[in-house]
């Protein structure tokens, strides 16, 4: 059966909460045993919803369903951090959440309908970076996240479009077998926090045919410490057919690894605009193995941030096509943990920084595997190139010439049939195709072509 959200009191004015209605809709349709609860086309503002197991919300064409930015209107987290990570806060467990459910079964979100985020009422552009106009905003207001959705069985997104996120747009904790299929995600680009597609500590994903266009990363499959110790392993992630514009990376692995992050695949793919393609992290003990990405094609560029600005807020990432690192946070000791069985074939990237795959003595990165990158390294941006970006760790940001490929640490590099074009002159590039330091079993195949 459908249930209208109007037969229970919701009003299409985009001033009244409507929170209470729907939620109505939702109880109802489940006690029934499922049902899908209608939202019609017009304006619905609405306080925090809680989906229930067999519940379709749907948003029919036109309708725009409106998050609150009234913090009493916004429900805290089912559980949250649980406190026993001094990492919760930094895992970003705060804030509440719109749209969620936890601990259900079968629950779709479809419709050519928008779920809007107001993030365009929060961000604030006050200039920090001298007239670039690039680096994130300003934010100072109460902000929730978009979606927050935990330990959900058979979850499925469907062609809905979300609109400027507060906070990170849409949140996965634990759930299995899930399924995001031709969305789009269109944030403000130089919102932080404002993440596409979180899917963290979560268990067989699919995610296809969608475009994602946000300032934080498009896509991070994380492991947060919370989540890690109730779930077990990210793992099982296919990320297939979409365009990805971001400001940080269009694909990160990472940086919250305290437990597992596994057979993750990234295929298909437009790269446009980003601080980097692909980027993967190890940070906090984790092991982060079987990552495999194929057939990507676009750029990536670096944006103004606080380098050369103190004080100023900044993106992670300078223009590299590949980021692949493991090195110990600011304040950390111990091994920042393992990366391992790592590859990379058919991208065609036109870039401002170089190939970067850097671990440490006790952290080296294990087989990594190169094949078919065609790289053109060219400035696009308004920055000076010559940065390094280990962020976040001890390492930080530091000045560096750069090559096409560099590599520290690394026990197991293979790179063929790869070609580097230098286009323009840039002073940050020294000629050099490859710098190796300390690498084991490494042979590297990259031609310079004139």
């Amino acid at each position: 059966m459908d249930y209208s959200i109007l037969d229970y009191g919701a009003v299409a004015d985009g001033v009244t909460n409507c929170a209470a209605a729907i939620q109505q809709a939702v109880d109802t349709a489940s006690a029934a045993g499922g049902g899908r609860v209608v939202v019609p086309a017009g304006r619905f503002l609405s306080g925090s919803v809680l989906l229930k197991s067999n519940v379709e919300l749907h948003l029919e064409s036109g309708a725009v369903l409106i998050s609150s930015l009234n913090p009493a209107e916004i429900l805290p987290f089912p559980q949250g951090g649980d406190g026993a990570d001094p990492d919760d806060t930094a895992d970003g467990w705060q804030g509440g959440f719109f749209l969620g459910a936890t601990h259900v079964r079968n629950v779709t979100i479809s419709g050519m309908g928008t779920i809007y985020g107001q993030g365009d009422k929060v961000f604030l552009d006050k200039d920090v970076d001298s007239g670039f106009h690039e680096c994130p905003k300003s934010c100072e207001a109460f902000r929730p996240r978009m979606m927050l959705f935990e330990a959900v069985e058979n979850f499925t997104v469907r062609d809905v479009t979300l609109q400027d996120a507060a906070f990170w747009t849409l949140h996965m904790a634990g759930c299995r077998r899930v399924r995001i299929q031709n969305i789009m995600i269109l944030n403000d680009d130089r919102g932080g926090n404002n993440d596409g597609i979180d899917p963290d500590c979560c268990r067989d994903v699919v995610i296809s045919n969608s475009i994602v266009r946000t300032g934080d990363d498009a896509i991070v499959v994380k492991s947060t410490g919370p989540m890690s110790r109730r779930y077990g392993p990210s793992e099982n992630v296919v990320i297939t057919g979409c365009v990805l514009h971001s400001r940080d990376s269009a694909l990160k692995i990472g940086t919250e690894t305290h437990g597992t992050i596994r057979n993750i695949t990234l295929s298909d793919c437009v790269v446009d605009d980003c601080s980097r393609a692909v980027g993967v992290w190890v940070r906090d003990g984790g092991t982060v193995e079987h990552i495999h990405v194929h057939h990507l094609t676009g750029n990536t560029r670096r944006y103004a941030d606080a380098y050369q600005l103190p004080g100023a807020p900044g993106w992670w990432g300078k223009g590299e096509p590949i980021f692949i690192s493991a090195t110990p946070r600011a304040g950390k000791t111990g091994s920042a943990g393992i990366i391992r069985d790592v590859s990379f074939d058919h991208l065609y990237l036109t870039s401002e920084s170089c190939a970067f795959a850097a671990g440490e003595p006790d952290s080296e990165l294990e087989d990594v595997r190169i094949r078919d990158l065609h790289l053109t390294l060219q400035h696009q941006g308004t920055q000076p190139g010559g940065i390094f970006d280990e962020q976040p760790s001890a390492r930080h940001i530091y000045p560096h010439a750069i090559p096409a490929l560099y590599a520290r640490c690394v026990n197991g590099l293979t790179v063929t049939d790869s070609t580097v074009r230098f286009v323009g002159d840039n002073e940050a590039w020294d000629g050099r195709v490859t710098e190796l330091e300390n690498c084991r079993r490494a042979a590297v195949e990259l031609e310079k072509l004139v």
